[in-house]
């Protein structure tokens, strides 16, 4: 076990003081947001509630404008789901098409996690404040664009093309948004200095 141990720290010692600075700065921001959004804000949904929503609604009017479908709507609702055996309720946008349900959209869909995820990297990153402010505003945009594009290709497939629906849903769909946020972290961290060590990432 000791040795275990002194290999561990060995480990540890070898990353570079800035890195580890780095990587323990993002872990704290993230055990914080994870404190703050259980204590304060999960059960009032004072950001899930409005997020929701506003992803519903953008999923309907891009539906109803850019594609040929039409006659989709969005309506908050308390949705009864039986996952392994166990009913639940929970608040939901859910989409309907011509009166008919077609999906719903549960909080932990809508981007929030995965927002503050990408404004954690940003902020625990080296760099100018108005470099961070700049980054932190379009990668929240270009986030919340890729979920709703994600959200209306479901609801696409899932009308057309209902048998690729559940691996689009479960695979593709979450490969999107990661693969956008991963983007603009690659973006963002070029020529970034930890300390007068360039970091070039190319």
């Amino acid at each position: 076990m000791t040795i275990k141990i002194t290999k561990l720290k060995a480990l540890i010692n070898d990353i570079p003081l800035p890195i580890r600075l780095f990587l323990g700065k993002a872990l704290l921001f993230f055990v914080v947001w994870k404190i703050i959004y259980g204590v304060f804000l999960y059960d009032s949904k004072v950001l899930d509630h409005p997020l929701t929503i506003h992803v519903g609604e953008a999923t309907v009017k891009l539906l109803n404008i850019a594609t040929p479908m039409s006659g989709f709507t969005s309506k908050r609702e308390i949705k009864t789901s039986t996952y392994f055996g166990k009913v639940s309720q929970e608040e939901a946008s859910l989409i309907y098409h011509k009166g008919k349900e077609v999906i719903y959209i549960v909080d932990r869909c809508n981007g929030l996690e995965l927002i503050v995820l990408y404004i954690g990297f940003i902020v625990c990153m080296p760099s100018k404040f108005w470099r961070k402010v700049l980054y932190v505003i379009i990668g929240v945009i270009i986030l919340d664009i890729t979920n709703i594009l994600r959200c209306s290709g479901l609801i696409f497939l899932h009308e057309n093309y209902h048998g690729y629906f559940e691996f689009a849903h479960h695979y593709l769909a979450k490969a999107s948004i990661y693969t956008a946020t991963f983007i603009i972290w690659m973006v963002y961290s070029r020529n970034i200095n930890f300390k007068n060590e360039a970091i070039q990432i190319r």
